[in-house]
């Protein structure tokens, strides 16, 4: 039997592109799973609370007597959206992490998983990104994560629940039609004959991390125990350069590339050192190019249109 058999579990954000992979391998381990978004799962035989987390009154809805554990995904993820309007991201990444923190401690749920995100380290340069590095976040998006990862700290030290946040690289996979980050522009692109914008020369690196690779994180932190911050991510840097090209091998798609100039506070290089992870038992299964082979069939059906330039990375 797995160790997540009748454990019940709640998933904020559990409708969305990783939510919904990470309530699947819950529940195939057997978990009973509760998903709290503003849309519900799509998967009917899921129990969905529906609506805004900020509202006290769902947030209590939600955090039941009784829980094993909560996982906390649901956010501001858009670095745009978040200098647009630092205020309500701080309403919705901080006060509402911080709701469902004493709501976990009132009704005794002894795990909390965080979604979080290496940006909290903001620019280190070219050096390997780990746990130990201080905090100095760039934008109002890593701001408020790294607020949210303090407050993590003292429910594990003063109550004793498992308080991990798990600092995701950029995560990517099945199911992201919908989103505006790079992998799902270049997937558009390849099937539509249009082009991409980079923002500069294209030799900044990222780190690309497969979404069933977050959810084996996800897993195991919950099953080790771990407190505190854990960098997840491939381990593998690649530039953006690197990435059009993985992205036209795999699609045999020409991807033409525009190169616009550089945004202020461009970050050279996110390069990650994941050993913590791989310490508690974590080893990501896919390399860049087995893992767009994933994403290319959501797209890959798409109607060709007329040629041009998306948004630019």
């Amino acid at each position: 039997m797995s160790e997540f058999a009748g454990a019940r579990v709640l998933v904020t954000g559990g409708a969305g592109f990783i939510g919904r992979r990470l309530v699947t391998a819950l529940r195939e381990q057997g978990a009973e799973v509760v998903v709290v978004d503003q849309k519900p799962h799509p998967d009917p035989s899921v129990h969905s609370v529906v609506g805004d987390l900020r509202d006290p009154a769902l947030r209590a809805e939600a955090v039941t007597s009784g829980l094993d554990a909560i996982v906390h995904l649901a956010a501001v993820t858009s670095v745009l959206r978040s200098v647009e309007d630092p205020a309500g991201t701080y309403e919705m990444n901080v006060a509402v992490t911080s709701g469902l923190l004493e709501l976990a401690r009132e009704r005794e749920v002894p795990r909390f998983l965080f979604a979080s995100t290496n940006a909290v380290t903001g620019d280190v340069g070219d050096a390997r990104i780990n746990e130990r590095m201080p905090l100095r976040p760039l934008t109002p998006y890593g701001a408020t994560k790294a607020a949210a990862e303090m407050l993590l700290s003292p429910y594990a030290s003063v109550y004793g629940m498992q308080a991990c946040a798990l600092r995701f690289a950029n995560v990517y996979g099945p199911g992201m039609g919908h989103k505006d980050s790079f992998v799902p522009r270049l997937m558009r692109a390849a099937a539509l004959g249009t082009g991409v914008q980079i923002y500069g020369d294209g030799t900044q690196l990222r780190d690309y991390v497969h979404v069933d690779d977050v959810v084996q994180a996800v897993l195991v932190a919950w099953r080790s125990g771990h407190n505190g911050p854990l960098v997840v991510g491939s381990g593998e840097s690649v530039s953006v350069n690197d990435l059009v090209k993985t992205a036209r091998d795999v699609t045999g798609a020409e991807i033409p590339v525009e190169h616009v100039p550089a945004k202020q506070g461009e970050m050279p290089a996110v390069v990650l050192d994941i050993s913590a992870a791989r310490e508690l038992g974590y080893e990501p299964r896919f390399d860049l190019a087995s893992g767009m082979t994933t994403v290319w069939p959501d797209f890959a059906s798409m109607k060709s249109g007329n040629g041009g330039a998306g948004s630019a990375i």
